[in-house]
């Protein structure tokens, strides 16, 4: 048992790029609450966070870049390869991301939470989960990710893969074991398989009904709003997005593949008429307690006010869920003044980067930015910040 009550939480750790944020990212899809605990300690070390000043005590004035922030490509130098710099670092963090993973896992309505950790093992959260899953991949596949979607020069990427704890370690104490070298197909089959063990288990543990311990579990209903049927897009739904990216975007031919690697990144929302048409769909994510959507597209005849109102009011349901404490969209240029009107109808204002005071928020907004020209609305979903206490 966790130390969390009702609660079934799945410690998620692998070494570096073995692909544990996609297994995340495909346990949401499913219906799980997930919690990246690096992404916690890189807030930590924010300006005005508990960590970022006993870091710069620690390690000097020098970690700190132009604006303000710690340097974590820096950091990350220094202490990778070099145990007591680890050790220090780690001992300004781990606690005060423990106290942020407990403050989460209580607020979460989700029966079934999952903590990805790369140190999972190396401290006390391994005793807090009841369940500890290994993702796997090649040291081959984890140097090609860290060279191609990191950009890492070919000495970082090998030291960094040679300086994490052997893998091997990681599979022994495993009571899962996903592999990830690739095939995004087949790492979905085995989520699938160990989601449904999950749901026999709950169910014996609660006598067989499992009204309230698995209910997030089955494939996702829709919900009527607006005069519309809004569901979440799962992988086989992956044909019917693709096709209907395909027929109503500006990017030209859109496969199933390209919408199955791109659940390794976001979630999509479908919007369909009573005959299950779609008539809109929108990308989203729940990231660092923030929400990005992305990627609208909308029938052509179909009524915008209607379609927008309608999805938007399930991502903001959902990102209430999941703590959020801000959704940002990005608009295409070219998007119609129908389009942008109805999401300021919605209170979603226009923002630029320097106007976002904080810096876990504007952090966001610039990775969705970086290649993309596109205009940026908000809307903060909560006036306390969820990680305040830490």
């Amino acid at each position: 048992m966790s130390r969390w009550p009702n609660k079934y939480v799945i410690g998620l750790t692998g070494n570096i790029a073995t692909g544990k944020s996609v297994v995340r990212k495909m346990l949401q899809h499913a219906g799980a609450y997930t919690i990246d605990a690096d992404q916690l300690a890189h807030q930590t070390m924010m300006p005005g966070a508990p960590a970022y000043k006993p870091i710069i005590d620690t390690f000097g004035q020098f970690v700190i870049g132009s604006d303000k922030r710690i340097n974590r490509e820096l950091l990350g130098k220094m202490v990778f390869g070099n145990p007591d710099a680890m050790k220090k670092l780690e001992a300004i963090t781990h606690p005060i991301v423990r106290q942020g993973i407990d403050v989460l896992v209580k607020r979460s309505k989700q029966p079934i939470v999952v903590v990805e950790a790369i140190k999972l093992l190396e401290g006390d959260l391994k005793d807090w989960v009841d369940s500890i899953w290994v993702v796997n991949a090649s040291k081959k596949t984890q140097y090609i990710r860290l060279v191609k979607q990191r950009k890492m020069s070919e000495d970082d990427a090998k030291r960094r893969i040679l300086s994490q704890n052997k893998q091997g370690d990681k599979l022994k104490a495993a009571h899962v074991i996903i592999d990830n070298d690739g095939d995004v197909e087949k790492t979905w089959k085995q989520i699938q398989t160990q989601w449904a063990e999950i749901r026999k288990q709950l169910s014996k543990s609660a006598g067989g009904d499992t009204t309230s311990a698995s209910a997030s579990m089955d494939e996702p209903q829709a919900v009527s709003i607006a005069g519309l049927n809004v569901r979440r897009g799962m992988p086989n739904n992956a044909q019917s997005i693709a096709d209907f990216i395909t027929a109503h975007g500006n990017g030209g031919q859109v496969s199933r593949m390209d919408v199955m690697m791109s659940f390794g990144q976001k979630s999509y929302l479908i919007a369909q008429d009573d005959k299950e048409d779609v008539l809109a769909l929108i990308g989203w994510t729940v990231e660092n307690l923030v929400t990005r959507m992305d990627d609208f597209y909308i029938k052509q005849g179909v009524p915008v006010d209607k379609a927008v109102h309608a999805i938007l009011t399930a991502v903001e349901d959902a990102s209430s869920d999941l703590s959020s404490e801000a959704a940002f969209v990005f608009l295409a240029t070219s998007a119609s003044d129908a389009i942008f009107n109805a999401f300021t109808a919605h209170d979603y204002a226009t923002i630029t980067l320097k106007e976002i005071k904080i810096p876990v928020w504007r952090e966001a907004v610039e990775e969705a930015l970086r290649d993309n020209d596109r205009i940026v609305l908000w809307k903060q979903l909560r006036k306390d910040r969820v990680l305040q206490p830490i």
